[in-house]
């Protein structure tokens, strides 16, 4: 088994307090009511909502995937900080055991720099994981940021 890290950074005009409400604290909510067509739906299996908790996200018609299973990790409110693995699904394809994401969101010039670290643990070493597919994923990450984004800043009063 090997491990591949992608670390990546978005910036964002909202703080990281506002932010970190409506993306991670609301995301089962929020996700599916503005952006439809990637997240149709977000159940919990087991757990609270903090670590531990293990959720299946159904995707939406515009995804390439159908659902994925998630178990939270970290959930730290003080220091805007999300950690989580992507534990099932047809987006682990036969190549990946787990992928894990830390995602941290700190305050920079009256908004926030959302830092990503991404691990991806294959099964075997002989894997076809490039840096490219994993760039195109995070490309769909960043559009959902930017869709979280816009929806803050149209809605001013939102998660304040």
């Amino acid at each position: 088994m090997a491990v591949l890290s992608y670390e990546s950074e978005f910036t964002s005009s909202i703080p990281p307090a506002r932010l970190f409400k409506a993306f991670v604290l609301d995301a089962d909510n929020l996700f599916p009511k503005i952006a439809p067509n990637a997240v149709k739906s977000v159940e919990i299996i087991e757990g609270d909502g903090g670590a531990g908790t293990v959720k299946k996200i159904t995707f939406g018609e515009g995804s390439h995937f159908n659902y994925s299973k998630q178990k939270i990790e970290t959930v730290d409110k003080d220091n805007f900080v999300y950690a989580y693995s992507l534990i099932e699904g047809d987006a682990l394809t036969d190549k990946l055991e787990k992928i894990s994401y830390e995602t941290k969101f700190v305050a920079a010039d009256g908004g926030s720099v959302i830092k990503s670290i991404s691990k991806y643990h294959t099964k075997t070493d002989g894997h076809d994981i490039t840096e490219d597919k994993i760039k195109a994923g995070k490309e769909k990450a960043s559009h959902l940021f930017k869709v979280v984004e816009k929806y803050l800043q149209e809605n001013p009063d939102a998660y304040n």
